[in-house]
């Protein structure tokens, strides 16, 4: 946990070994990002091994596009824990809150979570781009089915 553990927003609320898979490598790329130009470089990756280079360039810009746009416009500083901390904090769940639920189609209320982290003049367009970072931090995660042998017809 970060040196200003008892800071609002740093409060251990879940665990990322109890989380979906998804969630927890959004956890993870949020606190390599706020690493630094190391740990953005290793968060890409993910991006970077999944899409063709111009789809992981413009889902990359996204992501760090939300990250500038809530710290920028922030009411106070986003407490988060270590890299290899298997808490959750407050705020982290809160992103990660904001983006399942845009990423769920519910942009009404992902502006209201969007409200925890900035403010309001702010919330709608966090919500819009909540949601492509979780559409594709999904598709990041999601089983790839496995392939039928030539000699094999699948009906279902």
């Amino acid at each position: 946990m970060s040196s200003a553990h008892h800071a609002r927003g740093g409060a251990a609320v879940a665990a990322l070994n109890r989380m979906d898979e998804w969630e927890a490598n959004l956890v993870l790329n949020l606190r390599l990002w706020c690493e630094g130009p190391a740990g953005k470089s290793q968060a890409r990756q993910d991006y970077s091994n999944v899409f063709p280079a111009p789809e992981a360039d413009r889902a990359w810009q996204t992501f760090e596009g939300l990250l500038n746009k809530i710290i920028c416009t922030a009411s106070r500083p986003l407490v988060r824990h270590e890299v290899g901390c298997n808490c959750v904090g407050s705020d982290e769940c809160v992103f990660v809150n904001l983006v399942r639920t845009a990423s769920d189609g519910h942009l009404n209320d992902a502006a209201l979570i969007a409200t925890l982290l900035s403010g309001p003049a702010h919330a709608e367009h966090i919500a819009l781009m909540a949601g492509e970072v979780g559409t594709t931090i999904r598709r990041i995660h999601r089983p790839v089915p496995p392939a039928a042998k030539p000699n094999e017809v699948r009906l279902h």
